[in-house]
């Protein structure tokens, strides 16, 4: 079977326009996630598109906010974690590494948790990794919840390979993130990991302005940098399509959501701003640090807090 990559004329958040990669063959294994449009109003949301490696969907974790219950509530199997034919997996990303000649970052933490297979016979580290290391234009993105990361110790090189670790405020995590290891394990794993020579990029996300958030945000980020130094910090905060909110068993999150934006519902802006604004401050005053983004976050929010949104540099992109 001839695979073939379709491309397609993007216009870029900071306005050019570039030629890209639209999906290869049935975009079954790789896709761009080209959903959110353009921003036009001060409530829209930026997210810039980038490129998906499906090579699985679902999480063995149960956070009560997750889109996937809303994105696969059609499905039998509904959040069940269903890993796809590996050799369709490696066959597509092959070509992508072959003949697209663009880098690219390709996220394989989109519809599923990166790490969810490493505890099995197959782990997916050791099928993608060595892949991309056989080139140096493009890398290979983890997203995840777990600290399953034996695997990964275990792999040289990994030059192209980018882990992001999603991280919450202690408080937050045992209230809402269900199933998953600690936030001080995820921590932990971050650090190691970083000591092996990866990359490591974490994701505070979805921050929620619990009572006292100040603090427990503040301490959560102290523990962080005690223990390694994110290349990158995306911060995002709760929110929710009506999708997602349906799909939930637990709707006690949903209190928070004050404001309406082309993703969904929102805290109140000034919540949001508070809780960022904190963050960025003692991320720049304490620590010195200024590699921070927001997630799915508005137009007029980017402004407000003095970002500029169309030099991104989030946890999905380069």
């Amino acid at each position: 079977m001839i695979l073939r990559i379709s491309y397609s004329e993007y216009q870029l958040l900071n306005g050019y326009k570039k030629s890209a990669v639209v999906r290869v063959a049935d975009s079954s294994i790789i896709n761009r996630f080209d959903k959110t449009p353009l921003p036009i109003k001060g409530t829209d949301v930026i997210c810039p598109h980038f490129i998906e490696l499906k090579w699985a969907y679902g999480c063995p974790f149960n956070c009560a906010w997750c889109y996937l219950k809303g994105t696969f509530r059609f499905h039998s199997t509904k959040t069940k974690p269903v890993i796809k034919d590996y050799a369709k997996v490696e066959s597509h990303t092959r070509k992508f590494l072959e003949e697209v000649t663009t880098p690219e970052i390709l996220n394989t933490g989109e519809i599923a948790d990166s790490l969810m297979s490493e505890g099995t016979s197959q782990p997916f580290s050791r099928l993608i990794v060595p892949m991309f290391e056989e080139q140096n234009r493009h890398k290979v993105l983890f997203v995840s919840k777990s600290d399953n990361i034996k695997h990964l110790l275990e792999i040289n090189p990994h030059c192209q390979a980018v882990i992001s670790f999603s991280l919450n405020a202690d408080e937050v995590a045992r209230r809402w993130e269900n199933g998953a290891p600690s936030v001080d394990r995820r921590i932990d794993a971050g650090r190691r990991l970083s000591e092996a020579g990866y990359e490591v990029r974490i994701r505070i996300d979805p921050m929620v302005p619990i009572p006292g958030w100040q603090a427990h945000y503040a301490n959560f980020v102290d523990k962080v940098f005690a223990s390694f130094v994110p290349s990158r910090i995306t911060l995002g905060s709760l929110r929710g399509l009506q999708s997602t909110v349906n799909g939930s068993t637990d709707k006690s999150w949903v209190e928070y959501l004050k404001e309406s934006s082309n993703w969904g519902k929102k805290i109140d802006f000034k919540t949001r701003y508070d809780m960022y604004y904190a963050m960025i401050i003692q991320l720049r005053e304490k620590y010195s640090y200024t590699e921070s983004a927001l997630c799915k976050e508005t137009v007029e929010m980017w402004g407000r807090l003095g970002m500029d949104y169309k030099k991104i540099r989030c946890n999905c992109v380069w």
